[in-house]
């Protein structure tokens, strides 16, 4: 059974076709700069080595043609017909409050997606575009929106509500959505499976670190709590984005910088984080290197993200009531050995320890990495949000057992 899984953006449109009965990534690949000059495609079947074209994408419908020529052409094509795909699965950022699973493609859907325009300005607008692009060029193909706030509307009130007028989630929707659901999911069942443990009766706490990072508590197999926000800008600090911050910060630096809202905006989610800290950049990989030759904002930059992090994870620990399992994921919690030692080095008090054997000079790899004689397991699990949108396709339309 052959699935294909979208992520559209603003200027992108990723792709991925799996053979999901063998969990075999048979093709994936990208168009960037879409309505951008010096746009192109980048394509790779199977481990092979990455083709790249330069193609003009004037808009999203021009990608989706270029992945479906591509995809079935004589030359680089791993099929002959867009028949042989079963399903397609969308990545769709911000689901609001109307969904808490994957959803079947219909206009009522995508009339829930527009709504939630307002809660994701920068993104479900780009992942309406694809669906719709891909009903016009892929007709008859069954269509699955999954939602990346989906995981997290198990939150109780206590978690995702605010302490602001209430009319205003009554009337506006203004809470905690959360994001990285699709990874968050994906991670803790990885998790409860390669400890043989029951994920009805464990309390999980991922870290999905990267470029953009969060937390996510989870109990019994639900999550209870996570560090995004109604966007998300909140939580720790990121690669530009400035993370929780005193809510009275914006308008002091309005005032002093006489800078308007959509500026104070740029400014938090393009302008902070581990780049405003360093000024050199917003790659953790640069911030490393640089702190090894002595640049000390690179250092600092790096010391409160990791203070940050250990912070929640010892808040979520008891909102949890207690850990059974700690995960790294993402490109920073997968490949950054150190950060990962400098952050379990001092949650000893939680029963943490880390074999620093297992834990050095591992790289995107599953492992645990955590001694014989820790209380709780801490595990590296590389993401893998196109299986878990393809899983929960092919679940939700019955093709197969996910």
């Amino acid at each position: 059974m052959k699935v294909l899984i979208i992520n559209s953006g603003s200027s992108s449109l990723k792709f991925q076709l799996l053979d999901f009965d063998k969990r075999v990534v048979m093709a994936q690949g990208i168009c960037e700069r879409i309505g951008i000059d010096n746009s192109r495609i980048q394509f790779r079947r199977y481990d092979e080595e990455k083709i790249k074209h330069n193609r003009d994408f004037e808009t999203h419908e021009d990608a989706v043609r270029a992945m479906v020529e591509i995809l079935t052409s004589p030359q680089y094509g791993v099929i002959s017909d867009l028949a042989e795909i079963e399903a397609i699965g969308h990545r769709v950022v911000h689901g609001a409050e109307s969904f808490a699973e994957p959803a079947v493609v219909t206009e009522e859907v995508k009339d829930c997606i527009r709504e939630a325009f307002l809660w994701g300005p920068l993104h479900n607008p780009a992942n309406l575009l694809g669906i719709e692009v891909c009903e016009r060029l892929m007709e008859g193909i069954p269509q699955v929106a999954v939602f990346d706030t989906a995981f997290h509307q198990t939150m109780p009130p206590e978690a995702y509500l605010y302490a602001l007028p209430y009319e205003l989630y009554e009337e506006h929707g203004v809470r905690r959505y959360g994001f990285h659901g699709t990874s968050h999911q994906y991670v803790s069942e990885r998790a409860a499976a390669m400890c043989e443990s029951d994920p009805e009766n464990c309390k999980i706490i991922v870290c999905h670190l990267g470029n953009g990072s969060s937390l996510c508590a989870v109990k019994n197999g639900k999550s209870i709590d996570t560090s995004m926000g109604l966007t998300p800008l909140a939580g720790l600090p990121m690669g530009t984005r400035c993370g929780d911050i005193d809510p009275a910060i914006p308008g002091f630096i309005a005032d002093v910088e006489h800078l308007t809202l959509q500026e104070i905006d740029n400014l938090m989610n393009k302008r902070s984080g581990v780049l405003g800290l360093s000024g050199i950049s917003s790659d953790f990989r640069d911030l490393v290197a640089a702190r090894d030759r002595g640049h000390a904002r690179a250092k600092l930059a790096i010391d409160i993200f990791t203070y940050q992090l250990k912070k929640y994870i010892g808040a979520y620990a008891a909102a949890l009531g207690g850990l059974d399992i700690l995960c790294f994921t993402a490109g920073v919690g997968e490949n950054d050995d150190e950060l990962r030692y400098e952050v379990c080095k001092d949650l000893g008090f939680l029963g943490i320890e880390i074999d620093q054997e297992k834990n050095r000079g591992l790289r995107s790899k599953e492992a645990r990495i955590s001694t014989k004689d820790s209380k709780v397991a801490v595990l590296v699990i590389p993401t893998n949000e196109e299986l878990s949108i393809a899983r929960q396709t092919v679940r939700l339309l019955g093709l197969a057992d996910a």
